[in-house]
């Protein structure tokens, strides 16, 4: 029987995390309550960012990591050296996918290696430097149960990385690998809509999902925490989203 003393500890402390997208958005939540949580806190992305401009990542460290090139994913892990956990949040810019019809498949297939291929480039040059009891957390998204018409791209690339959390569960056991399916969360990806778009996609969201508010960075960092602390969690896809799945969605 499990006693109070043996129950898994939230606690980061002396751990290394590595968070692929972590300067914005849900990367950026995972990032900051992993550094809460006790961890050395690396945010990788395509650019490394000066502190003038960004002084809120001064607690972080950076490295420069392309998920769509390889050869920089591979030297990016080579630089970062052994550490315990990776987070991959990372995805190709709003609007870069292409439709199912279009003259040519180049944004579909931009969209799928950034996302999918990416995700799997990142797993696989991380895992020899997980040590004991590390884990992978990814993300994918409500559309990859809930289709919504013109993103066939990303309702399959979601759809693929979940399926590999859960092939990588099985191949690169003990190491734990999980996905974080979210909902509607209110970040800097919607800032392309204007003010009063996504002001009232919120709204819809408070009034119709059964958790009466809009999801937050924190939600599904929190979510993430607890993935990477819980010993017994493998192989599974963790739905976050204020019961979206029991009501119609929004858009």
């Amino acid at each position: 029987m499990t006693t109070a003393s043996q129950a898994p500890s939230l606690s980061l402390t002396g751990k290394k995390v590595v968070v692929v997208g972590g300067k914005t958005g849900i990367g950026l939540g995972i990032a900051r309550v992993a550094l809460a949580a006790g961890a050395t806190v690396v945010v990788a992305s395509r650019r490394i960012t000066s502190l003038e401009a960004r002084p809120d990542l001064a607690g972080f460290q950076q490295a420069n990591l392309d998920m769509r090139d390889e050869a920089a994913v591979r030297a990016a892990f080579a630089a970062i050296g052994p550490f315990d956990h990776l987070v991959v949040t990372a995805a190709p810019d709003i609007g870069t996918w292409g439709g199912f019809m279009d003259a040519d498949m180049s944004g579909v297939r931009s969209y799928v290696e950034g996302k999918f291929l990416g995700t799997w480039a990142c797993a696989r040059y991380a895992a020899p430097l997980l040590g004991k009891g590390g884990t992978m957390t990814f993300l994918s998204g409500g559309m990859a149960v809930r289709p919504k018409l013109g993103f066939t791209a990303v309702t399959s690339s979601f759809a693929a990385v979940e399926a590999l959390s859960a092939s990588l569960a099985v191949e690169l056991a003990p190491t734990r690998v999980n996905t974080i399916r979210p909902g509607y969360v209110e970040t800097d990806m919607w800032n392309f809509l204007p003010a009063e778009v996504r002001a009232g996609m919120s709204q819809q969201v408070a009034a119709s999902f059964p958790a009466r508010r809009a999801g937050q960075a924190e939600d599904i960092a929190h979510a993430a925490l607890f993935l990477m602390t819980n010993p017994y969690v493998t192989g599974t896809v963790l739905d976050v989203t204020g019961g979206e799945n029991l009501v119609n969605s929004i858009g």
